[in-house]
């Protein structure tokens, strides 16, 4: 069974590719990407193909039996063609089965809502397609608060517009485990699954970051307008808008969800500290 891994360059793809060679060696596992030298890194066949070329997706998905399509990160209307070109092309050539990786997410009231109103479009294109199907709804990353802690230190806090509101994490090597048993294992088939682990506060998250790296930061909250503004000046209006929106949906609960990661995988998803742990210790590797 080959088994094709979309944006294999990027960070998600690349958790993903190496944990399916893990499982089935590295002959069975390709990786495609819009830059192929980007992706040498993972040791095995790397075919080009940029979701905006149905002719480069056509020959980077020959011979495939199995195909995991990563989210783009286009710009929303952008990216539903994006993922049906990946689509279209799968069926073309035969293959059996797509996996992709959505995000959980609200759909109306937050200005992230486009971002996940354009998943929601690509897991119903697939389950349009008459593949099998897989559908992961990821929840967010923790490792950007890691990737931020120097910023953090620089500030003494920890200041978004989330409140109260609970937050199930996850991190891109806890969903590279989830996608490669998804996409290896027949089970799942016809399910979509929420992958996160527990729901914690910002609070939590502070004390849990001060626990593993010996700081002393304090959680602010701001409000929603306050926040947007900030993040935009900082960012720029479309990613301002994503990240302060991802914030705001934390707020309204929309990230207090129930997990599925065991469904998936067979185990508990890590704890939020287990994560950090880890993260730190790979870090200073």
């Amino acid at each position: 069974m080959k088994i094709a891994v979309t944006a294999a360059s990027g960070q998600l793809g690349s958790s993903i590719a190496k944990q399916l060679i893990n499982e089935l060696g590295k002959q069975d596992v390709i990786g495609i990407a819009r830059s192929p030298k980007k992706a040498n890194h993972l040791g095995i066949e790397i075919r080009k193909g940029d979701y905006d070329s149905r002719q480069e997706l056509d020959l980077a998905l020959k011979d495939i039996d199995v195909v995991l399509l990563v989210s783009g990160m286009a710009e929303p209307q952008k990216r539903i063609q994006q993922h049906r070109n990946v689509i279209e092309t799968a069926k073309v050539n035969g293959i059996k089965k797509i996996v992709y990786t959505s995000i959980i997410g609200d759909e109306k009231n937050t200005s992230f809502a486009p971002i996940v109103q354009s998943n929601r479009q690509t897991e119903l294109d697939i389950k349009n397609s008459g593949l099998e199907w897989v559908i992961g709804r990821n929840g967010i990353y923790i490792e950007p608060d890691l990737d931020y802690l120097d910023n953090y230190i620089k500030e003494g806090e920890i200041r978004n517009c989330a409140g109260k509101g609970k937050c199930a994490y996850t991190s891109r090597k806890e969903l590279g485990y989830a996608y490669t048993k998804m996409l290896v294992e027949g089970t799942h088939n016809g399910h979509t699954y929420n992958l996160s682990g527990e729901p914690i506060s910002q609070k939590k998250l502070t004390e849990y970051i001060n626990s593993v790296y010996h700081t002393e930061l304090v959680y602010n909250s701001i409000s929603v307008k306050d926040y947007c503004a900030e993040r935009k000046e900082a960012l720029g209006e479309f990613l301002g808008s994503v990240i302060s929106g991802i914030y705001e949906a934390i707020h309204n609960g929309t990230y207090n969800v129930a997990s599925d990661f065991e469904k998936a995988t067979g185990r508990p998803h890590q704890s939020a500290i287990e994560m950090i742990r880890e993260l730190k210790i790979s870090d200073n590797n």
